[in-house]
């Protein structure tokens, strides 16, 4: 029976007829309607994530299947924690706190994408997952979290599958979230005062030799490129910095190719 398939990217739980499911699908003469219901079913869980879709249409009969596949675990975590983006500095900069039921919920998800076995060696990939986004597992680095797991620590939580939260952690964990905000804000206004001072300090200099001195106080690279940009510290170099004397050394060369011609007549 000869079938055609139909791939597609639905937001999870509000697939509609519009394109590009419903031109897709037209040609193929299924019900359309019982499609987008069928979807919108089984992607409900993804609610407001972007889900991959597979519709396979017997062309005979028109009847249908649906598979449904997972947003990444990247996704899927920044949902739990209600996190627009990851942390650009994972291993210094912390953005949010995940628990076990909630990392358990994910594993389950993602159940057919993980490369473990037990449901115990999901749950350590995506603790993984959280390590490499800068969010705390437990109120404590991934890497410990996983150690506690190691450790049997969660044996039970697993073992029974736990994935729901109670709403005073849900609190507890928006006001951890909070927390981690500030603390991150307050950071980076403490560096960037001290990248200031040093800017300051050591005006007219080259950038080069500013900008050791930045790393060396410890100042993020995204906040030294936005602090001293290239640009101007090429426009600004006194005669003798580095880089300011490249076009007048390429500008000698030129001028000694006459000398050379000269000789040689």
């Amino acid at each position: 029976m000869p079938t055609q398939t139909v791939e597609t990217l639905v937001e999870g739980g509000r697939a509609t007829a519009a394109p590009p499911l419903g031109p897709a699908l037209g040609p193929l003469g299924v019900n359309i309607g019982q499609v987008v219901a069928e979807i919108n079913k089984k992607t409900g869980v993804f609610n407001g994530m972007q889900v991959p879709v597979k519709v396979m249409v017997d062309i005979d009969t028109k009847s249908f299947e649906i598979s449904v596949g997972t947003p990444p675990a990247s996704g899927l975590i920044k949902k739990e924690v209600n996190l627009e983006k990851a942390s650009g500095k994972a291993k210094h900069e912390m953005v949010a706190d995940i628990l076990i039921e909630q990392i358990i919920k994910v594993a389950k998800m993602k159940e057919t994408a993980t490369l473990g076995k037990s449901l115990k060696e999901k749950v350590k990939e995506i603790v993984g997952t959280c390590q490499s986004m800068g969010i705390l597992v437990e109120g404590k680095q991934a890497k410990e979290t996983l150690r506690d797991i190691e450790a049997g620590k969660f044996d039970e939580e697993i073992r029974l599958e736990k994935t729901e939260l109670t709403a005073e952690e849900l609190a507890r964990l928006e006001e951890e979230k909070q927390r981690l905000a500030e603390e991150l804000a307050k950071r980076k206004a403490e560096f960037e005062k001290i990248a200031k001072a040093i800017i300051a300090e050591m005006a007219g200099k080259a950038r080069g030799e500013i900008k050791v001195k930045l790393v060396q106080a410890g100042i993020p690279d995204e906040m030294i490129k936005e602090l001293l940009p290239v640009e101007g510290a090429a426009a600004g170099a006194a005669p003798g910095a580095p880089g300011a004397g490249a076009a007048p050394a390429a500008g000698a060369k030129a001028a000694e190719a006459p000398k050379k011609e000269e000789k040689k007549k």
